[in-house]
């Protein structure tokens, strides 16, 4: 009878470790699913200079310690990094981590772009990238070509149709959907970016990360926006008469599903923020880590009482 009640104390530990495993572990994957084909880190290219996913071209140097350098900090450069494989997933995440600096004080440029459109590489003058393209331009504008009612630097997204061109001489004010200022030039903390877009619920938003470590701000959130079914991802910087450095350091790329694939729902239900579900789930697999621990001890013993029985 020991024996029996001892299997069946070691089989209901198992299904309870298994238990356990599987449900933290699919919440844990649950929404969030790494994309290698969209993504870049140091670096950057394989033993024969080359990179899987991404091209390189114009002026674009590669750091293997630092950085892609897509225009340094000399007059008339264009440069590019672009996805050689289209993003196709529904919704997804971009962040990006960039550097924008030079020796220039009080006049520099022309500043970068990040590209989700149906056209790839095809150098021009919007930032380095063509005109007329189709999909969505977000711009990191460090240069002033007209007086504006905002400060420089600015970040602004446009959506092209494939027809209309690039305000460039007001510096995209009839193209622009949204857009916020940022002082990301010249900091020494990690300057990076965030967009996460949703074709179900057709919102896009942008995060900037330019004031401390993982303190994150809202730079707008388009509605009813919609690319193209199929973009492909790139990074695009020019400089003309004034110049800068224009760094791309990361690109991390998630596919979003599941109940995490819009922000919108973390405010309309009780659904924990990731930070807090963070904490939520260690103390679970703590306290499971405790139960099994326990049960280890209670089987230990019920053992060693029945051994001890067969003795007498």
């Amino acid at each position: 009878m020991g024996k029996s009640v001892f299997s069946r104390l070691l089989m209901g530990l198992a299904l309870l470790a298994a238990t356990t495993i599987v449900v933290v572990s699919a919440d844990e994957d649950e929404g969030v699913h790494p994309l290698r084909t969209h993504s870049i880190y140091m670096p950057y290219i394989d033993q024969d200079l080359q990179n899987r996913w991404f091209d390189f071209g114009g002026d674009a140097l590669v750091n293997t310690n630092k950085h892609i350098r897509l225009t340094s900090d000399l007059p008339s450069q264009t440069g590019y990094l672009w996805s050689r494989l289209p993003l196709t997933s529904a919704s997804f995440q971009v962040e990006f981590e960039f550097k924008v600096e030079g020796k220039g004080d009080g006049l520099y440029g022309d500043g970068f772009a990040v590209w989700l459109t149906k056209e790839r590489a095809e150098m021009g003058p919007v930032f380095g990238n063509r005109d007329n393209f189709e999909g969505l331009g977000i711009f990191f504008d460090t240069y002033a070509n007209s007086r504006q009612s905002h400060s420089f630097p600015y970040v602004m997204a446009m959506m092209g149709d494939g027809r209309t061109s690039y305000d460039s001489a007001n510096d995209g004010a009839s193209n622009k959907l949204a857009g916020c200022e940022s002082d990301f030039r010249g900091k020494l903390v990690p300057t990076k970016g965030r967009i996460t877009y949703h074709r179900d619920s057709q919102t896009l938003n942008l995060k900037l990360q330019t004031v401390a470590w993982d303190e994150w701000d809202d730079c707008f959130t388009l509605t009813d926006i919609k690319l193209p079914s199929i973009v492909y991802l790139g990074f695009t910087s020019v400089t003309g008469e004034v110049h800068d450095n224009h760094d791309i350091i990361s690109v991390t790329t998630n596919t979003l599903t599941g109940r995490l694939d819009s922000p919108f729902k973390l405010a309309n239900n009780n659904t924990p923020p990731p930070q807090k579900k963070a904490g939520v789930m260690w103390y679970l697999k703590f306290l499971a880590a405790c139960a099994v621990f326990g049960a280890l001890v209670m089987a230990f013993k019920l053992s060693k009482g029945s051994n001890d029985m067969k003795r007498f």
